[in-house]
């Protein structure tokens, strides 16, 4: 079982190591892989006037002072453009492909040369069968993670398709997830940025742990109502072991013989 997480974009070194700390502590007490996760630039924002973050260069400074701090600690960022991932190769253990790039071919093929991990977030325009053309551009890579964070539906809407989300979990041999948090999103909802409601973010957890997802992404922020971006969507770090521990719970109970 793994489990993604962190804020949504890099803010600070103290806040990111709060939260990796925090985070890692929690799924090594249940026996969960933990990766953190935070950008360095959130490059997709609805408006001009989105907060984007700190910035390559920062940020991955940042990063060698976390995995310094936690010689342990396995980081996953998300790049844009082919370029970014010899800048970031050497301090990240996963690079995530973003769900508006996800059948960009160069991008996913570079990632795939880099030598790590590849997490792939599903395209909110994409059917579940239709991720094998991107899985076929992977070969040769190190690892792939497959990432569901919802289907668009109509205007301002995502819903998670649970049928999709069995398909994929029977069909492709690699590890999916389920990203919780992003799929709560309301993209655009308000016409400058992306509204979401977290209250529905323990509900998706349980039934996907109850049919067998073992792997989970979600972001947390110590303050998600004054993040920068994304905060709706975002679980109060407090609020982590809870979701941790449900997600464990009904994943054990989905695997007992009845």
């Amino acid at each position: 079982m793994k489990v993604i997480a962190g804020p949504c974009q890099h803010e600070s070194f103290q806040q990111s190591l709060e939260i990796a700390q925090h985070c890692s502590e929690i799924c090594k007490s249940y026996g969960i892989d933990y990766y953190f996760k935070a950008s360095f630039d959130k490059a997709n924002r609805t408006s001009i006037t989105g907060k984007r973050g700190l910035g390559m260069t920062r940020t991955v400074k940042n990063f060698e002072d976390l995995k310094y701090s936690m010689p342990e600690l396995k980081i996953v960022t998300d790049v844009h453009e082919s370029w970014q991932i010899d800048y970031i190769r050497d301090i990240v253990d996963v690079i995530q492909i973003p769900a508006f790039l996800c059948r960009q071919t160069d991008l996913i093929r570079k990632a795939v040369e880099s030598g790590k991990i590849v997490n792939i977030k599903k395209g909110q325009f994409l059917a579940p069968w239709d991720v094998s053309g991107i899985l076929s551009k992977t070969e040769g890579a190190k690892e792939v993670w497959v990432t569901e964070r919802g289907t668009s539906f109509g205007y301002n809407a995502l819903v998670v398709d649970f049928t999709g989300l069995a398909y994929m979990r029977d069909t492709y041999d690699y590890s999916i997830f389920l990203d919780a948090t992003h799929a709560v999103q309301i993209p655009g909802g308000n016409g400058v940025s992306s509204g979401g409601n977290r209250k529905y973010v323990p509900d998706l957890c349980r039934a996907a742990a109850a049919m067998g997802i073992n792997n989970f992404f979600l972001e947390v922020h110590p303050d998600p109502d004054n993040a920068p971006s994304d905060g709706a969507n975002m679980i109060h770090l407090h609020d982590f072991e809870r979701e941790v521990r449900s997600i464990y719970v009904h994943s054990n109970l989905n695997s007992r013989t009845i």
